[in-house]
């Protein structure tokens, strides 16, 4: 129980319990058994040796044929690199699916993907390396891994100076080994991703605008619409939020936007532990943006990268299982391990259930309604607040721009341009109202009756009046564009060096390959997809799950459209598994280091994301298992037509 708490209860006569500190075995327990279950389900579905691994069944062996087949067909073609280059260009969305037969139809678009996935997405220079090159790379990758991952054990330079650090640092060093003869040229120009850092900055000056341009605006709305007097009814407003919203828009966007709020609310109720909180926002964002083929980077990459064509409603339908099951385990596991943050003085997990589906309140959780409904009215009250019941013309803006890059975004439009075209737009606007709108700074002094005092007047030394100077207008880039944070795309910038170098050794591909051992030519098929989506979440969070997924699609280019919702599900659900195995974790953490709240530490992240993680990632597999509508074969490669 916070100082908040015993203020409340003591006013209104409530004994103040006090809250022990949690044992080792309560903090860790939980993901210590996640971890002992995952071996345990793997050791009896594959044996202790994977013994009881299957062999090939005839359907693995024809498509191994079709594929070599394949693949030595379109080597055999001919082609011209310079009209390669021209017609592709570096984007693999400009491979186009569907060419004609004048075109060269299914075999010249076979051809031009094979060339794009081997030049441009995923090179192999791992054979350039030598063996020091290769772990000393990999040494270094680790020591910042582990540097980014708890920070706080370290000099107090923060995770943005740490990654541009590890990266400038990867830089010196890949070109060192050059000059020694140990690996090859790092281009650190392409492992740099552009489009989530012009994401990054567009979402980051929208929601800069939406929050600063009026009180009682859009953004006060949204907090409003999560504000609630009751701790879990709280949480459970930002877990269903956060679900939608990134299966509507994407992860990251939801995330950067409502990390704000989440941590205004934990302000304005001065909770104790502000993590339940900003767990409900960073875990079920992405959860909820495995429900859609736009819901986050990966799964974006994905359908591109894909063989077949796989449609929304097709990935969505098939996801629908596996994310509800998702959002139920996590929402169980949050408050359950939150039990006492979330349900103040409750004393057990059935006076939880009752309080969730009967309605009980304990008399904790009364103390603080009659409180959050007091200040309500004191604030009513107030002269000094201003009536923000209605909307003003500056919230209707701020709405319309918003249901506009909706709109935009959902036409398939460059949400890069979007995204910035939409801040920019608020910036006008913004600009406009504050020069015309607002009201004046007043640079008059008065007397002790409230009189205005006549300006002072200046002279020169002859003794000659100086016309006082007309007021310079306050700027932009003088106030709003400082606000931006600079230092998250510092530390996207660093990763995205740190990790490109990293998997340019090929380490991931050769843990991914002795790990997955036999399992490789069968791996979503039961019992390997349960350890098929271990080693995914796994690398996911080493060496990124973009990256992961440029590999596989370089290493089983005719993979399925089940095999690759297999892959997204689990690259997915894999981002809660550490601080750094997703974006929005990171973005959750900076937005509320801030203002000063750094309990979103990799230390008390763990405890409750290692075993959320692993439920839903095991429960989801299960039923997307046994539940799914894509076929299992790849209809270009003619693989469905064999099996029939």
């Amino acid at each position: 129980m916070n100082l908040h708490d015993e203020k409340i209860t003591a006013s209104l006569g409530i004994p103040a319990v006090p809250v022990k500190n949690n044992s080792f075995l309560r903090t860790w327990g939980p993901a210590i058994a996640a971890i002992f279950a995952v071996v345990a389900v793997n050791a009896v579905f594959m044996g202790p040796t994977g013994n009881k691994i299957p062999a090939l069944s005839e359907r693995h062996l024809t498509h191994q044929s079709l594929a070599e087949e394949r693949t030595k067909a379109i080597l055999e073609m001919e082609f011209d690199a310079s009209v390669d280059r021209k017609v592709m260009g570096n984007n693999l969305s400009r491979v186009v699916r569907n060419l004609s037969e004048e075109e060269g139809g299914l075999m010249e678009y076979t051809r031009r993907r094979h060339r794009m996935l081997g030049d441009y997405t995923h090179v192999d220079v791992s054979g350039e390396f030598t063996s020091f090159g290769k772990w000393s790379v990999s040494i270094i990758y680790f020591a910042y891994w582990v540097f980014l991952m708890f920070p706080n054990w370290f000099l107090p330079i923060g995770r943005p100076g740490i990654a541009l650090g590890g990266g400038l640092t990867m830089v010196v060093f890949r070109f060192i080994l050059l000059v020694a003869g140990h690996g090859p040229v790092f281009y650190a120009e392409r492992v740099i991703i552009m489009e989530p850092l012009f994401l990054l900055f567009g979402l980051m000056l929208t929601t800069i605008y939406l929050e600063k341009m009026e009180r009682g605006g859009l953004f006060d709305r949204l907090r409003d619409s999560l504000d609630d007097p009751v701790r879990w009814k709280r949480s459970a407003k930002i877990m269903t939020m956060s679900t939608l919203g990134s299966a509507a828009v994407m992860n990251d966007s939801i995330v950067l936007i409502f990390s704000a709020v989440v941590v205004d609310l934990s302000v304005r109720h001065k909770v104790a532990n502000s993590m339940p909180y900003m767990l409900s926002l960073a875990t079920t964002a992405n959860i909820g943006s495995a429900l859609t083929m736009t819901g986050n980077p990966q799964n974006i990459l994905i359908v591109s990268l894909a063989y077949d064509d796989i449609g929304w409603i097709e990935f969505a339908s098939n996801m629908l299982l596996p994310v509800l099951t998702a959002t139920i385990i996590n929402s169980i596991m949050m408050f359950t391990y939150y039990a006492t943050e979330l349900f103040p003085g409750s004393s057990s997990y059935g006076e939880n259930l009752g309080i969730v589906f009967a309605g009980k309140k304990t008399p904790e959780m009364l103390a603080e309604e009659h409180a959050y409904f007091a200040k309500q009215v004191a604030a009513k009250e107030n002269s000094q607040y201003e009536d923000t019941s209605g909307w003003t013309i500056w919230s209707k803006l701020q709405v319309l721009v918003c249901i506009l890059f909706l709109v935009f975004f959902a036409s398939g439009v460059d949400v890069c341009v979007t995204s910035i075209t939409a801040g920019v737009v608020l910036m006008v606007i913004a600009s406009y109202k504050r020069q015309h709108y607002d009201p004046k700074p007043d640079n008059l002094e008065y007397d002790a009756d409230g009189n205005a005092l006549p300006a002072k007047k200046v002279y020169d030394i002859d003794g000659n009046e100086i016309e006082p100077e007309v007021e310079e207008l306050v700027t932009e880039s003088e106030t709003t564009l400082t606000e931006v944070d600079y230092g998250l795309l510092m530390l996207f910038i660093g990763q995205f060096l740190l990790i490109g170098s990293f998997n340019d050794t090929g380490v991931p591909q050769s843990f991914f390959n002795i790990a997955m051992g036999s399992c490789a030519d069968q791996m979503t098929d039961v019992p390997c997809v349960y350890w098929f989506a271990m080693i995914i979440a796994i690398l996911s969070n080493i060496a990124s799950n973009v990256p992961v997924c440029q590999m596989l699609a370089a290493t089983f280019p005719y993979a399925s459209p089940y095999d690759w919702l297999q892959v997204s599900f689990s690259a997915t659900i894999a981002g809660n598994l550490t601080m750094l195995g997703s974006a929005a974790n990171m973005i959750v953490a900076f937005q509320a280091a801030k203002v000063g709240d750094r309990t979103f530490t990799s230390e008390r992240h763990a405890p409750f994301g290692i075993p959320s993680t692993l439920l839903c990632l095991y429960g989801g597999t299960f039923i997307l298992t046994n539940v799914h509508f894509s076929p299992e074969c790849s209809i270009r490669l003619g693989e469905c037509d064999v099996a029939e």
